[in-house]
């Protein structure tokens, strides 16, 4: 079985990818690792990364690679802001929530200033959306690839692996149907 999991940092996509990989028992594939893992094999920031990536593809296409090959070979969890996108799933989710959720979120979670996660966030997203949108002609704001979006501004944790767990188990239900 092949799942991504999508969404902007801050909306949960770790929480719900790990938990889902666990619950399922099948592997989890997170593409901010493999970014992070390049960035410190080159001795570089993810922003200084982010900007050599805007520059060329290479970095993405690495990145994007990896996932294909892992996805063909044994399937598994795969969180990424264009594994949805990338990637022939069995359940495409994408996770949502406001700018301001969102930085708070990191803000906690990496102990700094809601303001300087707004303003990185803000940055980020920015160069993120004109390398898919030139490399990959790919539109962020287009959530058409996806087969389930959940808001996770009012849901906790749990709530969103619930949702989530259970499009699987309609998904297996369907399977089932289909072969009687």
């Amino acid at each position: 079985m092949i799942i991504t999991v999508s969404g902007p940092p801050g909306t949960g996509t770790t929480t719900l990818a790990r938990e889902m990989a666990r619950k399922l028992d099948l592997d989890w594939i997170n593409s901010g690792d493999l970014f992070r893992k390049i960035a410190r094999d080159r001795s570089m920031s993810l922003k200084e990364l982010g900007r050599l990536a805007e520059q060329s593809p290479e970095i993405d296409y690495q990145i994007d690679d990896a996932q294909k090959m892992i996805a063909m070979e044994k399937g598994g969890v795969f969180e990424g802001r264009l594994s949805g996108h990338l990637l022939d799933a069995d359940l495409k989710i994408l996770l949502r929530a406001g700018r301001k959720i969102r930085a708070e979120r990191i803000a906690a979670r990496e102990d700094k200033l809601v303001e300087d996660a707004l303003m990185e966030g803000k940055i980020r997203n920015e160069c993120e959306a004109r390398r898919y949108k030139k490399y990959y002609n790919i539109d962020l704001d287009d959530h058409g690839v996806y087969d389930l979006v959940i808001d996770t501004e009012t849901k906790d944790a749990k709530g969103v692996l619930e949702i989530a767990l259970a499009a699987v188990r309609a998904l297996k239900d369907e399977d089932k149907a289909s072969f009687r």
